[in-house]
């Protein structure tokens, strides 16, 4: 059971967090560049942003002139460069996917549809960079770049074109429309292609001048789909569409294309070999859009969080001015605090901001994940390439790596006395193991980060707003709540809906790589538990080792009828254990970025004062997160393990397992005290009496007793989590605040 330690004990939450602070927690202290771009990002958002949205610009779904102004603050900024490889006009070398959720995350906490605007530009040109030749590189993101000063060229902008018309609108991205032909093939020379494809809903279609469309095979000639390169001067027709009448995020520019056009064969993304008189391109459509949106995912889930950290201060300043103007004088508790004098709104705010620390935590820490993974996915493509290994024998290899992966796993788990340090030194250095490792982590913080922060983000969003009062659903609320509500909504059905996210996760959650990886996340989090009980790591671990066994529990279990639970046509069943797991990380990923702000803050100078207090307060927020993640645990899996159980009924079958009352007379004698407690936890027959007045007899837990055990430790777990509530919720009434916001309103 958990007791509370509170950490600088008399320190307070004083202002709230700091940019210093940030940096700590999400890992880029040490990044100047990274801290130079979130100033540039910040200064767009809070300033050209801020004012288009304050003037009315979401109004319209057209792309105006004044929208299109920012464009140019993007190329300024340094926003549109920061996709880019230092050889094609950008400046930050490596990975870049930290680095473009600190953009967009910047930007969306202001207007999603501003971040939007600049992902779907990098969004058009990932399927290049992820998977273009060393020559579609070297044009097209040399082009993306903005014109130097005297450079005299067109900078292109560009669109991504995956999902079809009703009835295929963005929802089975596995189904295309959009075909591919060969025009013309003229002998001993390249083939030119002939692409028919119609868009929905597509972003940047107001202004891009290159799209890359998804397209399946319309010729006996091409094998299977692809992704192809077109270009506005290409011949044919380059349609733009009509605005597309969006409720959300309209300073973004989304349109319904239609293109109908000649290109060379050399458009094909990742280029294409010739069999036998067949065109075969190197990659599907689908390789092309798993590799893109595996990272993108991560981005959009952090728009979401934004906008809840975003709500925090403009709720604050709200609460506190409520009654201004009416009854009490400066210095009151009426005057000062407002609504903040009563608890609900407090604890309603403190869920608000858990929420979104620990949805930014997640996706951070996703972001942070893709660019260690994003250079050993490179090694491990090379190598596989160097020995020619393809299909099968692909597999075979990689098999073998993941066992490698598990041993690795097995040798950190023992104690450092019993372990095989040669062997474990060796493991550590290979670059496939390590390959491996991350990738199943990244197999599931993908879809979870996009699945939970966006999800429930939009949830807590309307909470955000119901603390505004009538202010949250007009235009000149501060901090545009009501539009960011709105915007949520979008962001929940981007890069897949949250079906398609629970999907993925039902698969990649069961690896065994990630499951083993799990394991000793548990166990990390009891140790921290021991050291910092505060954070609630303790409810966090026995919430963990729940949804570990209901997951075992339902691979094996069958229904009343006898159908396997765990299988991917049961979505009953696969779909919450994704979502309760999503709980976990998030509440997980928020604890450690609070114990690196503990241990890593008092090096900065800028937190040497505040820190003490913004560390209680965050462990205060994590305790918060880690009992509303229990609970969800707790309920998906009390419904799983006996909601597929039919219920007893007073029938011969289910009646001959209760007590008689004779019996237990007879029992009294021998075990004393079983009467008292037969009847307060199970069905006693009276003797010439009917049964009680419900369904049936109570459910026996014969088999589950394990199960029943976890559920009880962890309620009781959830010992100290309100006072944790109602600490942080003091906190509120007091942190500093600004007078007005910084940006307009």
């Amino acid at each position: 059971m958990e007791t509370h330690t509170e950490t600088g004990t008399g320190a307070t939450l004083q202002t709230l967090p700091t940019d210093d602070a940030r940096q700590v927690m999400w890992r880029f202290a040490d990044r100047y560049d990274l801290q130079m771009l979130v100033q540039g990002a910040r200064a767009v958002a809070r300033g050209p942003v801020a004012r288009l949205v304050a003037d009315g610009a979401r109004n319209s779904h057209e792309w105006t002139a004044e929208k299109a102004s920012l464009l140019p603050h993007f190329d300024e900024s340094g926003i549109t460069a920061a996709f880019l490889d230092p050889e094609y006009g950008g400046f930050i070398a490596g990975p870049k996917n930290l680095a473009l959720a600190l953009i967009a995350f910047e930007l969306a906490w202001v207007d999603a549809g501003a971040a939007t605007c600049s992902l779907a530009g990098n969004l058009g040109l990932a399927p290049i960079h992820e998977r273009g030749t060393p020559e579609q590189r070297a044009r097209y993101m040399s082009l993306a770049a903005p014109p130097k000063p005297g450079e005299d060229r067109r900078q292109i902008r560009a669109a991504f074109a995956l999902t079809e018309p009703i009835p295929f609108v963005g929802v089975e991205t596995g189904m295309l429309s959009g075909k591919v032909r060969i025009a013309e093939w003229p002998g001993g020379q390249e083939p030119v292609l002939h692409v028919d494809k119609r868009g929905r809903f597509i972003t940047n279609m107001a202004f891009a001048n290159v799209v890359t469309v998804a397209v399946d095979s319309d010729d006996p000639r091409i094998k299977g789909s692809c992704m192809v390169i077109l270009e506005e001067g290409d011949p044919g027709t380059f349609d733009r569409g009509v605005p597309t009448k969006k409720l959300v995020h309209q300073l973004s520019s989304t349109r319904d294309p239609a293109f109908n056009m000649s290109v060379p064969a050399s458009r094909i993304i990742g280029g294409y070999t010739v069999k036998d008189g067949v065109i075969v391109p190197n990659f599907s459509h689908g390789e092309i859009i798993e590799a893109v949106f595996r990272r993108t995912r991560v981005t959009v889930g952090l728009m979401t969080s934004a906008k809840l950290l975003s709500a925090v201060e403009p709720a604050m300043l709200y609460q506190r001015r409520r009654f201004r103007g009416g009854e009490g004088a400066p210095g009151t508790p009426r005057y000062e605090l407002g609504l903040q004098q009563k608890e609900d709104v407090l604890h309603r705010l403190v869920d608000i901001w858990a929420t979104g620390e620990a949805g930014a935590s997640l996706g951070f820490e996703g972001a942070r994940l893709f660019d260690r993974l994003d250079p050993l996915e490179k090694q491990k493509n090379q190598w596989l390439a160097e020995r020619k290994l393809t299909g099968r024998a692909a597999l075979k290899e990689l098999a073998r790596i993941q066992r490698d992966a598990l041993e690795l796993l097995a040798l950190n788990g023992q104690p450092v006395g019993s372990r095989d340090l040669q062997r474990q030194e060796a493991l550590v250095a290979d670059p496939l193991v390590q390959f491996t490792l991350l990738e199943a982590q990244a197999g599931v913080l993908c879809p979870a980060c996009k699945l939970w922060n966006t999800g429930h983000g939009a949830t807590m969003m309307r909470e955000a707003v119901s603390l505004m009062g009538g202010y949250g659903v007009t235009e000149d609320c501060p901090g545009f709540l009501g539009q960011k509500w709105m915007d949520a909504q979008l962001e929940a059905t981007y890069e897949g809906p949250e079906a398609v996210q629970r999907l993925q996760l039902s698969l990649t959650m069961t690896n065994e790589v990630f499951l083993a990886q799990f394991e000793q996340w548990t166990a990390e989090m009891r140790r921290l538990a021991s050291d910092r009980p505060g954070t609630g790591a303790c409810t966090l671990t026995s919430a963990m080792r729940l949804w570990r066994w209901t997951l075992k529990h339902v691979q094996t279990a069958t229904d009343a009828e006898g159908a396997k639970l765990y299988h991917k046509t049961r979505q009953g069943v696969t779909f919450p254990l994704a979502d309760a797991l999503c709980w976990l990380l998030a509440a997980r990923q928020f604890i450690l970025d609070v114990v690196e702000l503990e241990t890593q803050g008092a090096a900065h100078p800028g937190l040497a004062s505040g820190l003490p207090g913004l560390v209680r307060f965050f462990t205060d927020l994590c305790h918060v997160q880690c009992a509303r993640a229990a609970g969800e645990v707790s309920r998906v899996a009390a419904e799983l393990v006996f909601g597929y159980n039919r219920h007893p009924a007073w029938d011969e079958t289910s009646c001959h397992a209760c007590y008689q009352a004779e019996e237990l007379e007879s029992l009294e004698g021998v075990i004393p005290g079983i009467d008292a407690t037969a009847r307060a936890y199970a069905d006693v027959s009276e003797r010439g009496a009917s049964h009680p007045y419900k369904a049936g007899p109570c459910v026996s837990f014969a088999g589950l007793e394990a199960f029943v055990r976890l559920r009880a430790k962890l309620d009781g777990c959830l010992t100290g989590c309100r006072l944790a509530k109602d600490r942080a919720a003091e906190a509120l009434t007091k942190v500093m605040t600004r007078e007005a916001l910084d940006y307009p309103a």
